[in-house]
């Protein structure tokens, strides 16, 4: 199963996720970064939808967000 959407079905994701969640995506990776060490991609994307009440599609956005940043900070 892919875990990536197109670039631009990603974008946009990201951008409706503070209109429909209420909260910045800022504020969304932070508890993704101090929730709990899961390693799998769906188990991040699960305890996401479990813990906050998300939709799959925002959940998944927001962990490949999440995995997409911690990638290029490794990269500096």
């Amino acid at each position: 199963m892919s875990h990536a959407f197109s670039e631009e079905t990603h974008r946009n994701l990201l951008a409706r996720i503070p209109h429909c969640t209420g909260r910045e995506i800022a504020d969304w990776l932070r508890a993704v970064e101090e929730g709990p060490s899961l390693i799998r991609f769906e188990e991040k994307v699960s305890w996401l939808r479990g813990e906050h009440g998300l939709a799959y599609g925002h959940a998944k956005a927001i962990i490949h967000e999440y995995d997409l940043r911690r990638a290029a900070r490794r990269m500096l």
